[in-house]
């Protein structure tokens, strides 16, 4: 898919890296690629920009990639590390208008609990965000500006998750098993985006050997993981030990299609 760019946001787990009062070795790493906000990308194609998911970070990661825009913000599902942002919408709401949000409607209806003075508008208070709400079918595409999106869903502890797919470009997180029906709609992707939590087996994440094993089957030219945690170990030296063709993302990573 010619153009199209992807901005890693975060590729932590949810409490990032480091962890708070945390000593462990990787926590207290100097390397900045062992530093992870939670878990987002910036995906930018023509003159279109999305984000998916919008954690505790987003305001600073904003910031920090000096995004512009936000055509449309995508929802994976209603965990905290995915959703806590929501209010630092703002500033591009007061630009551009009501941020369009898409996602499982069982998980817009969850924020639209948490978050009523974004969704309701009634009463509206003057310096409130704004959206429209768009409730994703897991088994129909979507399309935003020129490009098809193809959702699928995976499974995290016994909750669905959206995974969205651009072209030949896939991004998974929270992600700890897959039907064989979801897993054929990554047939010819070319780039995958995974999560790989840490070393040792995980309930509702895909552990490293896990990750690597579904990477493989999937057969993309390239696979970046993320959603990663301390415990998966120092960047360099586990990305040293990964077969060529997979990588570890880290924060600020681009690649392009």
């Amino acid at each position: 898919m010619v153009g199209l760019k992807i901005n890693f946001l975060g590729t932590g787990t949810s409490q990032g890296i480091p962890i708070i009062g945390n000593t462990d070795p990787v926590c207290l790493s100097e390397n900045s690629r062992d530093k992870r906000l939670r878990s987002s990308v910036w995906i930018e194609w023509d003159d279109v920009s999305v984000v998916i998911d919008c954690g505790p970070d987003f305001r600073y990661q904003m910031l920090r990639s000096a995004c512009p825009r936000i055509d449309a913000l995508l929802i994976t599902h209603e965990h905290a590390d995915h959703t806590a942002g929501l209010d630092d919408i703002r500033p591009y709401v007061f630009k551009q208008g009501a941020m369009p949000i898409y996602s499982l409607k069982r998980v817009l209806d969850n924020l639209a609990s948490r978050y009523a003075y974004i969704f309701s508008d009634k009463n509206k208070y003057p310096g409130a965000p704004s959206v429209t709400a768009h409730a994703v079918d897991p088994k129909k595409p979507f399309t935003i500006g020129s490009k098809t999106i193809i959702p699928l869903i995976v499974e995290h502890y016994g909750l669905d998750v959206l995974g969205y797919r651009f072209g030949s470009f896939a991004y998974i997180t929270d992600m700890a098993r897959i039907s064989e029906e979801e897993k054929q709609k990554l047939v010819g992707v070319e780039v995958l985006v995974i999560n790989a939590l840490r070393i040792a087996p995980h309930p509702s994440h895909l552990h490293l050997e896990a990750a690597i094993a579904f990477a493989q089957e999937i057969g993309a030219k390239q696979t970046y993981f993320t959603h990663i945690s301390h415990k998966l170990g120092f960047h360099d030296a586990v990305s040293a030990s990964l077969p060529k063709n997979i990588h570890l993302a880290y924060d600020t990573l681009t690649i392009t299609l």
